[in-house]
């Protein structure tokens, strides 16, 4: 199996900004363009989970989207609703000595790109929004399961019949209810007849200026993986209006959305030598042999992936939740070699560095006149060198394994002391039904905004 992952973000040794990513899923058959913004908010993770699926999942067969999922990456990982205060209300007046400034005017500048069609910005809010009061999280004031529009209609302008495009897809997802009390209901929030809060929002911001735009909102009831659910299925209700063709990797229902969300987390690191899988990892990863220069280069599987230096090694972080700590030991790399030849369960085979390769029973590593094999937590003793000795799961400590169930493996590889690279094994069932080698084949994203620049985003305690 290939995985490819559409975000690169290099980051220095000292890294000290987070900044927002635009990913332009674009088909070359001429068509619309929705622009989906994610993340606005750090506390919604049912947007900015919807939102890197979109770019991790979804291919565009017509038309184009295009996908902000981390608007607000900083308070994303601080479980915030705004580090700097609330993002979505900065899009009427603002300071240039924000903090936020320049994430502001880069994000309108993308909203007023003149290819951008429909706006769709992804919340998740308090309760269910009602017409009538029902109970205290049934009423009026509530703002989960609705769509949203500032206003009926844009005059003159292609897709302005607002209320008509937020009644069908309400209709699209009331249709696939994972529930019956989830019901989507259309807000239309008059927002030009005096709504002064809404008139600070990114969605009027698009309206000013006759693009339209809809707030989609899941409830803060529903665990993460079933507001993502209701996302998607109202961004697909909006694609199918603009005529946009797609295809997705996993099934459209919330047991499919849940293992899409917690399985796609992965990274490389310095030149894809280094591939760790860490939906399961440890709190602490020991030892990783990082490049004495030049700082870490971090190549993250989806664009809710950060690494933060703390002074003490990098936090790896996944949308709202941390993930492991990584503590480095430096070396120089040696760059002379790409791949091994390893025999796995009797078949013989070339491996890259930094793949993660299937194992059902053992693995044996080919001797080389060049290369020291070093498997992390082999306890066989008398071994300097563990190049063509067949290697069991039972033959490595648990304790040193990249998962906390004890699957995952490091295989690492130096030329005299130089690290060359490293592959993981993984003895793990759903390993062995994937079919084959896991990589990390990347294509850069765009990356702007750059709210903090010149700050520390996260105090001297971490997150």
């Amino acid at each position: 199996m290939v995985l490819l992952f559409v975000l690169m973000s290099t980051l220095p040794a000292h890294a000290s900004s987070l900044e927002f990513s635009v990913h332009k899923l674009e088909s070359g058959v001429p068509g619309h363009t929705i622009l989906i913004v994610g993340g606005i908010q750090g506390d919604e993770p049912g947007g900015f989970n919807a939102a890197s699926l979109i770019t991790t999942q979804y291919k565009i067969k017509s038309g184009n989207i295009w996908v902000v999922p981390n608007l607000n990456f900083l308070s994303i990982i601080k479980r915030s609703r705004g580090v700097y205060g609330d993002l979505n209300r900065k899009f009427d007046e603002l300071q240039a000595d924000d903090p936020e400034y320049k994430t502001i005017e880069k994000i309108k500048s993308l909203i007023l790109n003149d290819q951008v069609d429909l706006v769709l910005n992804l919340h998740d809010g308090s309760g269910f929004f009602r017409e009538t009061y029902m109970d205290k999280l049934r009423n009026p004031n509530r703002w989960g399961q609705c769509i949203i529009a500032d206003q009926e209609t844009i005059e003159d302008t292609p897709f302005g019949g607002l209320a008509d495009l937020a009644t069908q897809a309400v209709n699209s997802l009331n249709g696939a209810l994972l529930k019956p009390d989830h019901t989507y209901t259309f807000m239309n929030t008059r927002t030009r007849e005096g709504n002064v809060e809404m008139a600070k929002t990114l969605s009027y911001f698009a309206i000013r200026n006759r693009k339209p735009a809809f707030g989609i909102e899941a409830s803060k009831s529903l665990p993460t993986h079933e507001r993502a659910y209701y996302h998607l299925t109202a961004i697909e209700s909006f694609m199918k209006q603009l005529d946009i063709q797609f295809e997705r990797g996993f099934t459209l229902s919330a047991a499919g959305i849940k293992h899409a969300i917690n399985d796609n987390v992965k990274f490389a690191l310095n030149d894809s030598r280094i591939v760790l899988d860490v939906k399961d990892a440890r709190r602490n990863i020991r030892y990783i042999p990082m490049r004495k220069e030049g700082g870490l280069e971090f190549f993250p599987s989806n664009p809710l992936m950060a690494a933060i230096d703390t002074g003490e090694g990098y936090r790896i972080y996944y949308g709202n939740r941390r993930v492991t700590w990584l503590h480095p030991e430096y070396f120089d790399y040696d760059t002379s070699v790409d791949s091994v030849g390893i025999t796995v369960d009797g078949v013989s085979r070339q491996v890259q560095f930094g793949d993660i390769v299937p194992v059902k029973n053992s693995f044996n590593v080919h001797p080389t006149s060049k290369l020291r094999v070093n498997v992390i937590g082999f306890t066989k003793k008398g071994f300097q060198n563990e190049s063509g000795v067949p290697i069991t799961k039972n033959n490595i400590q648990k304790r040193f394994s990249v998962d906390k169930s004890g699957m995952l493996y490091r295989v690492e590889f130096y030329n005299e002391e130089k690290f060359s690279g490293m592959v993981l094994v993984n003895f793990s069932e759903d390993a062995l039904a994937s079919g084959g080698d896991v990589r990390l084949d990347g294509k850069e994203a765009e990356l702007v905004g750059g709210a903090n620049d010149g700050a520390d985003p996260l105090d001297a305690h971490g997150v």
